[in-house]
Formats: C-alpha cells, structure tokens, sequence
C-alpha cells in the first residue's frame, strides 16, 4: 500500500523555484566503514562534489557509478560523520525503515542541466 501520509505544507511558486535541482552523474562512490552511508562523488558538469548518503543499506557503491540522479545542489554543505556533504540526492521513500529509491533521469541528460 503507498504511504498515505498527510501532504507537506503548501509553499508558493517563488519557494519552490529557490530549489536549485540539476542533473548529477555518480563518477566515484564508496561505503564509509562502519555506518550506513555511501560517500558519493557527483559531476554537475562545471564541478564534482562530495554527497554524502545513508542508502548503503540498499546500494551498492559499484551499482550507482554512471547513474544520473536528482540533486539538490544549493543546500547547505553540512559535515556528516567527518565527511563535507555539499548537496543531496533526491530518493522516494524517506520514512523511517522505508526503502529508498534513488530519482533518476530519463534519456542521457547532461550533467549540470536544470530541473524545472
């Protein structure tokens, strides 16, 4: 059954559009012993950053090597467990003990394209 949580709080047009999304590719992944979290290197086409994520538990480092993924790439970088996160990789399912799946891209878009 899908998750019949009650819906976020409604934000404006101008809210939403402070979101930068881009389109990443995953060029270096490992899993950082010890915890849940896979250190990510995503190309954004004019720069390579450091994400850090806790999907380990689902995905394998070699799986995601070449995957286009959704990026939230103007959040704050914030340290997690000593490692620089300077973005977010976008996942459906993000209850807690809910599988996440990684948002994709269709087709062959660039690296760096805008999510509208």
């Amino acid at each position: 059954m899908a998750n019949e949580a009650k819906p976020a709080e409604q934000i404006t047009i101008d809210e939403f559009a402070r979101i930068d999304l881009r389109v990443g590719i995953v060029v270096e992944a490992e899993h950082i012993p010890g915890t849940r979290l896979l250190r990510l290197i995503v190309d954004l086409g004019n720069e390579k950053r450091q994400i850090i994520s806790g999907i380990a538990e689902w995905y394998k480092p070699e799986d995601l090597i070449g995957k286009r993924v959704v990026v939230v790439a103007n959040l704050a970088p914030k340290r997690i467990r000593g490692y620089l996160s300077e973005g977010m990789i976008l996942a459906a399912g993000c209850g807690k003990d809910e599988r996440p799946y990684l948002l994709t891209v269709d087709g062959e878009a660039p690296p760096g394209t805008k999510i509208c």
